[in-house]
């Protein structure tokens, strides 16, 4: 989800005023929960597969996914448009993403993985105030608090399990949380915001490959056996499934619905990881854990909560 702004600034501005149909809340639920999973797919599938040919094999996966569904959609992709340069830059960022995440989930838990992950957002307020000169409201400074409060507190947990391998690797699904996020800005500034979402994607899965192929050569990875018949349907998983569609219907419902109401929803995605964690991975929980995890959703959903006071902008999409 690293180019979640790529097709709102395309699209036709979107009244915030109103309220998701239904339908938009049900498909929402699904990509949520469908997010929410990811973690814990990766994490059962790495005793057969390790985490960088994980990765790779999952962009491998999805781009032909991506390129037939564009296809289909009648999508242009080899054509002169200025999103190369910023395309290229942004793939680089997708790669080393996935890198630190698949690396990270070596050392910690699905489920806080899935917290750390969803603080992509906080990024995304700081670099636009710093970058896009967006303006944060009161409310929205408070939710940086609150997000950043919860980060603190999480990694803070005292918990039997957590040493300082399970911090490095919080620390480095953070990393990737930010890149995600830088990704999402280099979507917002640049040409890229032009492009279908398929491309835009291409651009990331297509560049991700090679980088992800070296990580796993220089880390000296190797599948040892056969993966299991879970672990495959886990991969397929990924590269169809979260990569390959999930991504597509989320942009196609951005250029429909508000993008602030739908990002709203994806705070939920955690708390689905944290609780999928628990049931399949038994993952530890304890209350303060699951404090640490409403204060950060809590805050980031306050960040991207819409202004009242500010009118919105007409030149600017919803």
């Amino acid at each position: 989800m690293s180019t979640q702004a790529i097709s709102t600034n395309s699209a036709p501005p979107v009244s915030v005023g109103h309220g998701l149909p239904p339908r938009a809340i049900a498909l929402m639920l699904m990509l949520c929960l469908s997010w929410g999973f990811n973690q814990i797919a990766v994490k059962l599938a790495l005793p057969d597969v390790p985490p960088m040919l994980q990765a790779m094999i999952r962009s491998a996966g999805a781009l032909p996914v991506m390129i037939i569904v564009g296809w289909l959609r009648g999508v242009k992709f080899v054509v002169r448009d200025g999103t190369l340069g910023p395309g290229l830059v942004a793939g680089l960022m997708f790669g080393v993403e996935f890198v630190l995440i698949f690396s990270g989930l070596v050392f910690t838990s699905a489920s806080r993985a899935a917290v750390f992950l969803y603080t992509a957002p906080f990024f995304v307020a700081l670099g636009s105030h710093q970058f896009l000169g967006e303006r944060l409201s009161a409310m929205q400074w408070s939710g940086l608090a609150l997000s950043f409060a919860g980060v603190a507190l999480a990694i803070g947990v005292p918990q039997p399990d957590v040493d300082a391998k399970v911090l490095l690797g919080d620390l480095m699904v953070v990393g990737g949380g930010a890149l995600w996020a830088a990704t999402t800005l280099v979507a917002k500034g640049t040409n890229l915001r032009k492009a279908a979402p398929e491309k835009a994607l291409g651009y990331q899965v297509a560049v991700s490959i090679p980088i992800l192929g070296l990580a796993s050569w220089l880390f000296g990875e190797r599948i040892t056996h056969m993966p299991s018949a879970l672990s495959i349907s886990l991969l397929a998983y990924q590269a169809v499934w979260v990569v390959g569609c999930t991504f597509v219907i989320w942009f196609a419902m951005v250029k429909s619905y508000s993008a602030s109401r739908l990002s709203a929803f994806t705070f939920i995605t955690p708390l689905f990881g944290v609780v999928a964690a628990y049931f399949i991975m038994h993952d530890t929980l304890t209350p303060v854990f699951g404090a640490a995890a409403l204060l950060v959703i809590v805050g980031l959903y306050l960040v991207n909560k819409p202004d009242p006071k500010v009118t919105p902008d007409p030149n600017v999409p919803a």
